[in-house]
């Protein structure tokens, strides 16, 4: 399969995944906190990594940790706490649709750190997704059941997911894509351990088939979400631009909003319209170069 037709492929698999990952976290968010909901997701990805790839942690040099360790923090640590933060008080259809903000966010954090390209056709998609979101966020505001400030913490994951992509792309792209995402989640494990120890976990009621539940829910979001779609996507990036890489987030909402839609979930003809603003900034925003 040559590069092109590679591209498509793993976009597909990653836009199912992850667009599945939404419902995952409302349910498993049924029983558990946000923190530790996060720490779970990280402490079971790292042992399944880990097991799978700790033999390609040897392949990386020692002066790539340092970026390694920076993204793990940027791009996985923090997001996976924020998300559960906003899904605690916003529907899994609406953070699916923010998470949209990931190109735009790419496309501004590589232009102000790392001396990316940009065209007038890119900073007019920029603010086409900007109106959207204020729009879909205004729109959110006048159902009295959503908190939408909780709105914020998916598009703080955004920003991070943005400089993730190009701290990949920019330092790490010589490195093996499971040597990466092993050594990711190896550099978050320890504190993500002595959170979840401090986050009265021990206090749940693990005789309850609801909590349970909500534990193999993570189980699987860690092991599909987390461990395989990381890997997938470093091989995404290795292969791809950045904002291309970025672009899984077309896709990606359909996947949500469908789950979304069969949980009970609904959306207003005004918050389609918003997300279809969002949708088309991020197309103008991903117009830098010809996809091939």
């Amino acid at each position: 399969m040559n590069n092109y037709n590679k591209k498509w492929f793993l976009l597909i698999i990653l836009s199912v995944i992850w667009g599945s990952s939404f419902i995952l976290i409302k349910k498993g968010l049924d029983q558990l906190s946000p923190i530790q909901l996060g720490s779970l997701r990280i402490i079971f990805t790292s042992i399944v990594i880990i097991v799978f790839s700790y033999k390609s942690l040897i392949k990386i040099k020692k002066e790539k940790w340092k970026w390694i360790v920076i993204t793990a923090y940027v791009g996985t640590f923090f997001p996976v706490y924020l998300v559960g933060f906003g899904q605690s008080e916003i529907d899994s259809g609406l953070a699916s649709i923010l998470t949209t903000l990931t190109p735009i966010s790419t496309l501004v954090i590589g232009i102000f750190f790392f001396n990316l390209f940009f065209t007038k056709k890119q900073i007019v998609g920029l603010s086409i997704g900007l109106i959207g979101t204020f729009l879909l966020l205004y729109e959110g505001s006048l159902n009295s059941e959503v908190n939408i400030f909780f709105a914020v913490f998916i598009v703080l994951t955004t920003i991070g997911y943005g400089t993730s992509v190009n701290l990949i792309k920019t330092h790490l792209t010589d490195i093996a894509p499971a040597a990466v995402t092993a050594g990711i989640f190896l550099s978050i494990l320890p504190p993500a351990i002595l959170i979840l120890i401090f986050s009265d976990f021990n206090s749940l009621n693990f005789s309850s088939q609801d909590v349970i539940n909500s534990i193999i829910y993570i189980l699987i979001l860690s092991i599909f979400s987390s461990a395989i779609a990381q890997t997938i996507f470093n091989i995404f990036v290795k292969i791809a631009s950045p904002l291309f890489a970025s672009a899984v987030t077309y896709t990606m909402p359909v996947i949500a909003i469908l789950w979304a839609v069969l949980d009970g979930e609904e959306l207003t003809v005004k918050q389609y319209f918003a997300s279809a603003v969002i949708l088309f900034g991020v197309y103008l925003v991903n117009q830098r170069e010809k996809i091939t």
